[in-house]
């Protein structure tokens, strides 16, 4: 019984993994810097940290959205640029670990890796 197990378990794994998946993972770290530096980062809303930081980003098909925010400048919204990971193209010959590669977005990676910003000052009203 336990043999029986063993198998199971090492077929299900074999199965559910993707090239991708497993090399480079769901997620990626993206530096992210600012001219003035310690402005407040945000991704998707949520406080991250301030510049310069290395931050970590959750790969898909469209990218999170980053804020960089500074009393006394203007607020930058963007999204990096998410482009088709390489390592998910193993995957074509087992497609279930292609679906998997997808539904992870783990066949997704940021590119550039490193994000550089001047803030704006705010304008007087």
């Amino acid at each position: 019984m336990k043999r029986v197990f063993n198998i199971a378990a090492v077929s299900a794994t074999l199965l559910l993994s993707s090239c991708a998946t497993i090399f480079t993972g769901t997620t990626q770290t993206v530096q992210i810097n600012s001219n003035p530096p310690a402005a407040t980062i945000e991704v998707d809303g949520v406080k991250t940290g301030v510049t310069p930081m290395a931050v970590p980003l959750k790969k898909g098909f469209t990218g999170q959205t980053i804020s960089l925010k500074l009393d006394g400048y203007e607020t930058k919204t963007f999204q990096p640029q998410s482009t088709f990971n390489a390592v998910s193209v193993v995957n074509l010959l087992f497609i279930p670990g292609f679906i998997v590669d997808a539904a992870t977005g783990a066949m997704m990676k940021y590119d550039p890796k490193v994000y550089e910003f001047t803030l704006e000052t705010k304008k007087a009203n």
